[in-house]
């Protein structure tokens, strides 16, 4: 029995995986993560970090963050807690969705992983308390590697479905896109 089923989504390279769990009287266990099955969808690339987060009020949001090649990193986004809306951005600059974005639901419930490839930004907003969050990451992380995005930057144009509440001081201070952002390189 397959424990994943993967989809598209409108960005090429950015899919949607929903989990199938097992269960019986007890209650279920559910795969996050097997090499095997997702052979395909990792493409030889290994799993070098785990992060988790707890977001404790509804509106927060987190992002809009990437690294640059060589350090650049596909992540796999899980709900364990709560809900969040999940969103990617596309920063590849010869796709045809340069800045584009695009956002699914994820939650403890409908046990959905947002797979982001290299070259796309992430962020989330809660849409309720105590959200927790896993990424598996297929880089580790480099502060010298380092990007973001305002997420409220108007050429993004992110529909928040709550108002913003809580952001970090790092994350206000995220640039704003300017003529001279050209992207990501990862094509």
């Amino acid at each position: 029995m397959r424990r994943f089923t993967l989809a598209n989504t409108p960005l090429a390279g950015l899919s949607l995986l929903t989990r199938h769990p097992i269960g019986d009287q007890r209650g279920r266990l559910d795969r996050l993560f097997c090499r095997a099955e997702l052979a395909d969808l990792l493409k030889g690339r290994g799993i070098e970090q785990i992060n988790h987060t707890l977001t404790v009020k509804a509106g927060t949001v987190r992002g809009m963050h990437f690294q640059y090649p060589p350090h650049a990193e596909m992540k796999l986004v899980t709900c364990v807690k709560g809900e969040v809306f999940d969103v990617a951005v596309d920063l590849r600059w010869r796709s045809p969705s340069f800045l584009c974005w695009h956002a699914e639901r994820l939650s403890a419930t409908n046990r959905r992983t947002l797979v982001i490839p290299e070259g796309f930004a992430h962020g989330f907003q809660t849409l309720a308390d105590d959200c927790e969050v896993f990424y598996l990451h297929t880089a580790a992380y480099h502060s010298d590697a380092e990007g973001a995005l305002n997420a409220l930057d108007p050429r993004l144009g992110i529909a928040w479905p709550l108002p913003v509440g809580d952001r970090s001081d790092r994350d206000q201070t995220h640039p704003f896109l300017d003529e001279f952002f050209m992207g990501v390189d990862v094509l």
